[in-house]
Protein backbone atom coordinates (compact mmCIF):
# COMPACT_ATOMS: atom_id res chain seq x y z
CA UNK A 1 0.00 0.00 0.00
CA UNK A 2 1.82 3.22 -0.65
CA UNK A 3 1.07 6.45 1.04
CA UNK A 4 1.09 9.91 -0.24
CA UNK A 5 2.77 12.71 1.77
CA UNK A 6 1.02 15.26 3.03
CA UNK A 7 2.93 18.85 2.21
CA UNK A 8 2.04 21.78 4.66
CA UNK A 9 -0.27 24.13 3.65
CA UNK A 10 1.11 26.80 1.53
CA UNK A 11 3.50 24.10 -0.22
CA UNK A 12 -0.17 22.53 -1.34
CA UNK A 13 -1.64 25.63 -2.65
CA UNK A 14 1.67 26.71 -4.30
CA UNK A 15 3.60 24.27 -5.38
CA UNK A 16 2.40 20.56 -4.48
CA UNK A 17 5.07 18.31 -6.31
CA UNK A 18 7.50 16.59 -5.05
CA UNK A 19 10.43 17.50 -7.55
CA UNK A 20 11.48 14.43 -8.98
CA UNK A 21 9.79 14.45 -12.07
CA UNK A 22 9.16 17.30 -14.45
CA UNK A 23 5.85 18.88 -14.49
CA UNK A 24 3.35 18.40 -17.58
CA UNK A 25 1.88 21.25 -19.10
CA UNK A 26 -1.20 20.95 -17.18
CA UNK A 27 0.70 20.85 -14.02
CA UNK A 28 3.03 23.76 -14.85
CA UNK A 29 -0.47 25.93 -15.46
CA UNK A 30 -1.98 24.79 -12.61
CA UNK A 31 1.29 26.37 -10.42
CA UNK A 32 1.55 29.33 -12.33
CA UNK A 33 -1.98 29.84 -11.96
CA UNK A 34 -1.39 29.34 -7.99
CA UNK A 35 0.91 32.40 -7.98
CA UNK A 36 -0.43 34.68 -10.16
CA UNK A 37 -4.02 34.35 -8.12
CA UNK A 38 -3.69 33.33 -5.07
CA UNK A 39 -0.73 35.86 -3.66
CA UNK A 40 -2.05 38.77 -5.35
CA UNK A 41 -5.38 38.15 -4.19
CA UNK A 42 -3.71 38.27 -0.55
CA UNK A 43 -1.77 41.19 -1.22
CA UNK A 44 -4.72 43.64 -2.92
CA UNK A 45 -6.96 42.53 0.08
CA UNK A 46 -4.28 43.89 2.63
CA UNK A 47 -3.87 47.03 1.04
CA UNK A 48 -7.79 47.42 0.78
CA UNK A 49 -7.92 47.14 4.06
CA UNK A 50 -5.35 49.39 4.62
CA UNK A 51 -7.11 52.14 2.62
CA UNK A 52 -10.14 51.44 4.76
CA UNK A 53 -8.29 51.58 7.49
CA UNK A 54 -7.01 55.38 6.16
CA UNK A 55 -10.41 56.21 5.58
CA UNK A 56 -9.85 56.55 1.77
CA UNK A 57 -12.45 57.47 -0.44
CA UNK A 58 -13.94 54.17 -2.63
CA UNK A 59 -11.88 55.14 -5.81
CA UNK A 60 -8.81 55.26 -4.57
CA UNK A 61 -9.17 52.31 -2.68
CA UNK A 62 -9.90 50.37 -5.61
CA UNK A 63 -7.46 52.01 -7.95
CA UNK A 64 -4.66 50.62 -4.95
CA UNK A 65 -6.44 47.55 -5.01
CA UNK A 66 -6.37 47.28 -8.75
CA UNK A 67 -2.92 48.29 -9.00
CA UNK A 68 -1.47 45.47 -6.42
CA UNK A 69 -3.60 42.89 -7.90
CA UNK A 70 -2.35 43.73 -11.47
CA UNK A 71 1.57 44.26 -10.69
CA UNK A 72 1.52 41.61 -8.60
CA UNK A 73 -0.48 39.19 -11.11
CA UNK A 74 2.66 39.79 -13.45
CA UNK A 75 5.30 39.48 -10.76
CA UNK A 76 4.15 36.50 -9.25
CA UNK A 77 3.04 34.99 -12.83
CA UNK A 78 6.52 35.32 -13.76
CA UNK A 79 8.34 34.02 -10.73
CA UNK A 80 5.56 31.23 -11.24
CA UNK A 81 6.87 30.47 -14.87
CA UNK A 82 10.54 30.80 -13.30
CA UNK A 83 9.82 27.90 -10.44
CA UNK A 84 8.44 25.44 -13.45
CA UNK A 85 11.66 26.32 -15.34
CA UNK A 86 13.65 25.55 -12.76
CA UNK A 87 12.18 22.61 -11.64
CA UNK A 88 11.75 20.92 -14.88
CA UNK A 89 15.49 21.84 -15.50
CA UNK A 90 16.59 20.47 -12.00
CA UNK A 91 14.38 17.28 -12.34
CA UNK A 92 15.99 16.27 -16.13
CA UNK A 93 19.49 16.94 -14.40
CA UNK A 94 18.52 14.80 -11.42
CA UNK A 95 17.11 11.80 -13.95
CA UNK A 96 20.08 11.70 -16.13
CA UNK A 97 22.04 11.29 -13.09
CA UNK A 98 20.57 8.80 -11.90
CA UNK A 99 20.74 6.85 -15.22
CA UNK A 100 24.13 7.85 -15.29
CA UNK A 101 24.55 6.06 -12.12
CA UNK A 102 22.65 2.59 -12.40
CA UNK A 103 24.85 2.49 -15.97
CA UNK A 104 28.39 2.58 -14.17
Amino acid sequence: MQTTRRFPLMQRFLFPYNGEDPLTPRQGARVMLAWAMLLPVIMSLLIALIGLLAASSWQRILALFAFAFFSGMSIFGILGMLIILVNNRSARIRRAWKTRQGQQ
